[in-house]
């Protein structure tokens, strides 16, 4: 589009809007997979983000291209919001682990490397666009073959539809499923108030959410703002830009996998305050490497990244297993839309490196270490079943701070047994 001279501020605008897709959809689409369900909304989203995808290859101009693109944005992390959490809560045990952590982020992460390889060959990017937005089309034999999470069936009542769910599945795998599934859920509120809806103003009505709440959105901005920055700071790496993007994504690949063995052997948020200090350590001694010594610099930075991209990928479950079921989604939604912000001032906070080479770094390491002493108040969810109200949830134990903390008096909850 000519984008040069007078017009060259619409480059970065482009990003942008991009930028501010995702922040838009991951505010509405946990409030959404709530409301309507975990299933409907993943394909929507998909349908969503192939539409206008394959639609940017067909742009007349710029503002056509902007606009489409932030609705690809939007279709694009609704899906993967309201399907990470679909199979949080379809899955269990040790497969729930491998889902959230391997499952997951390293399919993104492959895709995030196989990208500049595709962009080598089709040097034009409307040839790109179509490319990127063919693979969404086989999702479409998938309606059929994955479930609606029982979970969330058992939160609006829906206990019948969520046995015949477990009956298929204990079918499909010549297990012999027991005559009443759910008999607890049967005789609790759960099927007494079935029309009750949560919204995001529940996430800080009571303090002990509100809490977790602001914590876990700090972590999320602090993780955002330095995955994307470090990301978009690759020019380093190698002077070819193919290259660069290839190396910076497959950090990621080595992330993944400690990130599996993290959620597999150690409490969560331990595991988060060391990601932080670790990742805000590593980002504060950049600035006394020697200029001699380049190679130890981006190496310092590569660690930044890894422990950071494992932080993000951890804190995608950590955060799912934090919240009830009426509320995981949209407690979901919201934090990765307050992480979003941070990924929008990623681009400018690099600019801060015309000022003061380090400052960027300065910042992200301040961020992170401040974050992670601020999580030492979150509560542990490592070998704990998934909540299911908002009783429940606020049962778990936390550190608590006295200058902030007060009693709240919680009405009493029975803690039901699920096969799930």
């Amino acid at each position: 589009f000519d984008l040069v001279c007078s017009d060259q501020w619409k480059q970065p605008f482009t990003s942008t809007a991009c930028f501010l897709g995702i922040l838009v959809g991951s505010f509405i689409s946990g409030q959404l997979s709530d409301r309507f369900g975990r299933k409907p909304v993943f394909f929507a989203t998909m349908a969503v983000q192939t539409i206008f995808s394959f639609c940017q290859a067909f742009s007349p101009s710029w503002t056509v291209f902007t606009i489409l693109i932030f609705f690809n944005g939007l279709g694009q992390i609704s899906n993967y919001v309201s399907g990470f959490v679909l199979g949080t809560e379809i899955l269990t045990g040790d497969v729930r682990v491998i889902f959230s952590s391997m499952g997951v982020c390293l399919g993104f992460a492959i895709g995030y490397m196989i990208l500049p390889l595709i962009a080598f060959f089709l040097r034009d990017w409307k040839s790109l666009s179509l490319a990127i937005s063919l693979p969404g089309v086989l999702y479409i034999p998938l309606w059929w073959l994955i479930p609606e999470s029982p979970r969330w069936l058992l939160s609006q009542g829906r206990v019948e539809e969520a046995e015949a769910i477990v009956r298929k599945a204990a079918k499909t795998n010549r297990v012999e499923a027991p005559t009443v599934i759910f008999k607890d859920y049967r005789a609790h509120d759960y099927d007494m108030h079935p029309q009750e809806h949560l919204n995001v103003i529940s996430l800080v009505k009571t303090q002990s959410v509100r809490s977790t709440t602001v914590i876990l959105c700090l972590v999320w901005f602090s993780l955002s703002i330095g995955y994307y920055g470090l990301s978009l700071n690759t020019s380093r790496l190698h002077a070819n830009p193919y290259i660069s993007c290839f190396i910076s994504a497959a950090v990621e690949v080595p992330a993944y996998m400690f990130c599996w063995l993290t959620l597999k052997y150690f409490p969560r948020r331990l595991s988060v305050i060391c990601i932080l200090l670790l990742g805000g350590v590593s980002l504060y001694l950049i600035q006394l490497v020697p200029e001699t010594l380049s190679e130890l610099a981006v190496a310092l930075e590569m660690l930044g990244k890894l422990v950071i991209t494992n932080g993000t990928s951890l804190m995608y479950a950590y955060t799912a297993e934090l919240y009830p079921t009426v509320l995981r989604n949209t407690a979901e939604g919201v934090c990765i839309t307050v992480s979003r912000i941070g990924s929008c001032l990623a681009p400018f906070l690099l600019q801060l490196r015309e000022s003061f080479e380090y400052l960027p770094y300065i910042i992200l390491g301040t961020l992170a270490v401040g974050s992670a002493f601020a999580a030492l108040f979150l509560p542990e969810s490592f070998g704990k079943p998934l909540s299911q109200s908002i009783q429940q949830m606020q049962k778990r134990e936390s550190m608590k701070c006295p200058c902030i903390t007060r009693k709240e008096h919680l009405k009493p909850v029975v803690h039901l047994e699920s096969r799930l």
